[in-house]
């Protein structure tokens, strides 16, 4: 078990912060502001022309505050993905980072968990910040929303963990282009901008397949107060992601560096 798992990810995390602190904090900080230059262009630019909208539980609110938890989804899932994949790859690829951790007594739990953890906190300082700025403009409309941010740690955790095992696979960067190419059609038609029932029920179907329209719709749910039983679906789905993100991720560290 200590060569699968020596409880030392600690180490992961805090080597990921040095080098984000010395190197990618500009990074970081324009991946906070997509969002935000979203939700001003789209929820009070074209908020003024669309009006209220009905969100899957038929409560009317304004178009900001339609879009806004949408996009706090969206910026968990882009944080998480950017650390889970992209900086994976060059890791893995290219500097070599993780033979050299593996030679010590850290193991590939270790280094998933680590990994994991540093998007995990790109998530969180996204999600907290966007959260303020949502409160400040009055789109919070629930005192529900305050549990939007372990919502978002939930959410960000699944799809870094996805996002780490689909990066094991990849071997260039063309081949990394195929993440944008999956998370692009995610962020425009995953009831983001628009309510569900506009699509076609073929195409309802496809779209509540996607991770991101149970994230869109947990975060909706909370901010406006529209609580149910039915939201935790969409917990356990998240859940089950994890649980397989992770389980796939050892394995493939494994065969990678280990056999």
């Amino acid at each position: 078990m200590r060569a699968l798992y020596a409880g030392n990810a600690r180490s992961v995390v805090a080597r990921g912060l040095l080098a984000t602190r010395s190197t990618n904090w500009l990074v970081v900080l324009s991946g906070f502001f997509e969002p935000v230059f979203y939700l001003l262009a789209m929820g009070f630019g074209l908020g003024g022309l669309v009006g209220a909208v009905s969100t899957s539980t038929g409560q009317d609110v304004s178009y900001g505050a339609f879009i806004a938890p949408a996009l706090l989804a969206v910026s968990a899932m882009n944080g998480a993905v950017y650390d889970s994949t992209w900086n994976v790859f060059f890791k893995m690829n290219y500097s070599k980072l993780y033979q050299g951790m593996l030679s010590t007594s850290l193991g590939p739990l270790d280094v998933a968990f680590g990994e994991i953890g540093l998007a995990l906190l790109r998530g969180a300082v996204y999600a907290t910040g966007f959260l303020i700025v949502m409160q400040v403009l009055g789109l919070n409309l629930s005192f529900f929303a305050l549990l939007a941010l372990p919502a978002v740690m939930l959410v960000a955790f699944a799809f870094a963990s996805f996002g780490m095992v689909i990066t094991s696979y990849m071997k260039t960067f063309q081949q990394m282009d195929w993440i944008n190419f999956v998370m692009l059609p995610m962020f425009l038609f995953s009831a983001t901008f628009y309510p569900l029932s506009v699509y076609p029920e073929w195409i309802q179907v496809v779209i509540q397949a996607l991770p991101l329209w149970h994230a869109v719709e947990l975060m909706r749910g909370l901010t406006t107060g529209a609580v149910s039983v039915a939201m935790v679906w969409h917990v356990l789905y998240f859940v089950a992601m994890i649980a397989v993100g992770l389980v796939f991720t050892t394995r493939r560290l494994r065969v990678l560096f280990l056999d």
